[in-house]
């Protein structure tokens, strides 16, 4: 039996719940940068999948590699040692310059995971009061939707009728770091950041600013934790986006397109004075560090040193920041990114991001909204450039 785009969306609108607006296409196939949908229309991947595609849909190197697992083992449980785990923590940990890594999951669970070691810390190593920990985190913020992580957020509607939150965060402004210093206080184990807001609409900090936080971590003592899980393994330009200023965090999260697009994988990435102190039984997960996904996240990290992406991100996210920056149109009210994370900021009086992400969609190019106004523009990393001026004479079309 055939079915069409509309079976398919009248389906997942009757039987899923609709915790998602998404675009009304329905994709069936992918390969590089492109997407086909199931009439067989073919469109360029401008999202990729929230940055979880960075090596390209189909990618050859990652599809090898899950197929030779495959056949061999797929899920022990941290039950039993497997024979990919160490590994991939050995290269992780030399890829990150730290000395341990806990798998997890997905991006919100590997959050949760450094909030628990970061709280640890406070209490047995720099001697917080029991249950009074702090962690000082930013507006537009996203990490997820448990219910710890919207403990934390600005944004409504992740909190409407989903309470009682966690306590335990504070909120200061993104890009301000005297709006972090008045939040400081002597129970301030950790702050929890993005190098640049994904879902809060690709917010890009002054410049300097991440050098700030690491210096006043530094100075009053309580760690600094970077969630890379959109921004890491090459999407910005860099292997992280912290080297853009220079320094590295005391704990890295990362996600997302760890797993090669191909199955979920997520790592907290810390020194031993912080990971060191879980003990058996403090913390697990039944898939996390799974064989598959760690013989798939051996293959991404291999493929980062060999073929090194993140030059590509950088060389063509400049160009294309310049070339949108020159569409001259009331429309556009900003253009700001790195490397290949962009956003497209709509002026309301002429629609909202969704209105625009619509038209493109019918040009044959595919993006997302974020924070009503935001068009992200952020394609898997393999991308080329006549691939990108392809892109950016649909957008500028539209203008």
């Amino acid at each position: 039996m055939h079915y069409s785009s509309q079976d398919i969306i009248n389906l997942t609108e009757d039987y899923c719940a609709h915790n998602y607006h998404p675009l009304d296409i329905v994709l069936a196939k992918a390969k590089g940068v492109w997407v086909w949908d199931v009439e067989g229309n073919r469109y360029l991947d401008m999202l990729s999948a929230y940055s979880a595609m960075n090596f390209g849909h189909g990618n050859k190197r990652l599809i090898n590699a899950a197929k030779k697992q495959l056949k061999r083992m797929t899920l022990s449980s941290r039950a039993f040692f497997n024979d990919q785990l160490g590994l991939l923590a050995e290269g992780l940990c030399k890829l990150a310059k730290k000395d341990m890594m806990l798998p997890m999951v997905s991006g919100a669970e590997a959050v949760e995971t450094a909030i628990k070691a970061v709280r640890r810390w406070g209490y047995e190593v720099k001697g917080v009061e029991a249950d009074k920990a702090e962690i000082i985190c930013f507006a537009g913020n996203f990490a997820g939707r448990t219910t710890t992580i919207i403990s934390f957020s600005d944004v409504s509607q992740y909190q409407r009728d989903f309470g009682p939150f966690t306590p335990g965060f504070k909120i200061a402004k993104f890009g301000d770091i005297d709006s972090v210093k008045a939040l400081v206080s002597k129970n301030t184990v950790g702050i929890l950041f993005e190098p640049i807001q994904g879902e809060g609409g690709i917010n890009v900090p002054p410049k300097g600013f991440i050098k700030e936080l690491r210096e006043l971590c530094d100075s009053e003592k309580f760690l600094m934790i970077a969630d890379e899980i959109q921004t890491g393994l090459c999407r910005t330009g860099k292997i992280f986006a912290c080297e853009h200023e220079g320094i590295v965090p005391d704990i890295y999260i990362i996600g997302k397109s760890l797993g090669g697009g191909i199955t979920p994988i997520s790592a907290v990435l810390a020194n031993k004075d912080v990971l060191g102190l879980f003990e058996p039984g403090s913390h697990g997960s039944t898939f996390g560090g799974n064989s598959l996904a760690c013989a798939i996240a051996r293959e991404v990290i291999d493929l980062i040193n060999e073929e090194e992406p993140h030059e590509n991100a950088q060389r063509l996210g400049n160009w294309l920041i310049k070339k949108l920056i020159s569409i001259k149109s009331p429309a556009i009210k900003e253009v700001r990114g790195k490397g290949l994370m962009i956003r497209v900021e709509i002026n309301p009086e002429f629609g909202t991001a969704w209105d625009y992400c619509q038209k493109l969609k019918k040009l044959g190019v595919l993006c997302k909204d974020t924070r009503t106004q935001v068009m992200r523009l952020a394609p898997p990393l393999v991308i080329k450039k006549k691939e990108l001026q392809y892109a950016l004479q649909k957008i500028t079309s539209l203008f």
